[in-house]
């Protein structure tokens, strides 16, 4: 495994795979890896011939309350979890190489990115699009894999592909969640033993919205409002928000119709440690 800093010389490299004829699928992290990551580099290889991996913690997704400067960058365990993995190159720039002095575009997302994460994060999706679209141009993939643990981001980036013309195969991965159900996360490693435990009601609520739709409940409104208050009687844990939404346009949706498949989407705090969760539910 490669290791590059400048993007310049990952640039040259891309162009040089795609000239012998290599399929290269590129996996985007801010590091702190887990199983989540490592599943999604197994993904690609089943796909490309040619895996890119980057780490970079992007600045400008975080707001100005947000853990930036007290994110996880374990970067020599993270190098050798990702050689293990099989990664070919791992593209590891600085902030000031991808953000230089007067940088001033950035990627403006509309409809998907106004609500939920983008509501209670003002300009993290922003950041989100801005720093994806710059890593496609250094890295040139053909295909990206995206975590579906992270709903909307993956949305936003479908979207970005098909408005942008991108000639790049988005592949979503599925969530990889503990033994007890708790979705993998690099920000699971601030949780205490008790709040990892209390943590656990976002997947008992996906669960329980699974039974109650086999049960027949339509009323999607009155199921989330059954996951918030299981929220809310955990102890230390408070709802940002439970709603079912379309899977494709991320609208609410309020009453289910037999046959279509919907996106629970959760957010809440466990202690002071903000998690996310999602599920597929079936009508």
């Amino acid at each position: 495994m490669q290791i590059i800093t400048d993007p310049g010389q990952m640039q040259a490299i891309a162009e040089k795979l795609r000239l012998s004829r290599q399929c290269i699928g590129v996996v985007m992290t801010m590091g702190a890896l887990h199983e989540g990551h490592l599943s999604l580099v197994k993904l690609a290889k089943q796909t490309a011939g040619t895996i890119i991996f980057t780490i970079f913690v992007n600045p400008i997704q975080f707001g100005q309350n947000e853990d930036l400067h007290k994110y996880p960058r374990p970067f020599e365990k993270d190098a050798s979890l990702a050689k293990a993995a099989g990664v070919d190159y791992l593209f590891a720039p600085e902030a000031d190489s991808i953000y230089p002095e007067n940088y001033q575009t950035t990627v403006e997302c509309s409809t998907l990115a106004e609500r939920f994460e983008g509501e209670l994060r003002p300009g993290h999706f922003k950041g989100v699009a801005t720093i994806v679209t710059k890593l496609f141009h250094i890295t040139k993939p053909h295909i990206a894999v995206f975590g579906e643990k992270d709903a909307q981001q993956l949305a936003v980036i479908r979207r970005l592909v098909i408005d942008l013309n991108l000639d790049i195969k988005i592949i979503g991965a599925p969530i990889v969640r503990e033994d007890n159900g708790l979705a993998v996360s690099s920000r699971n490693i601030y949780l205490s033993s008790q709040e990892r435990s209390a943590a656990t009601v976002l997947y008992k609520g996906i669960c329980h919205a699974s039974k109650r739709i086999a049960e027949k409940e339509k009323d999607l409104h009155a199921i989330a409002s059954e996951i918030e208050q299981m929220i809310q009687s955990t102890q230390g844990c408070r709802p940002d928000y439970v709603c079912f939404v379309d899977d494709e346009t991320f609208e609410p949706v309020e009453t289910a119709e037999t046959g279509r498949e919907y996106r629970l989407l959760l957010a809440m705090y466990s202690g002071t440690v903000r998690l996310i969760d999602n599920g597929k539910i079936q009508a």
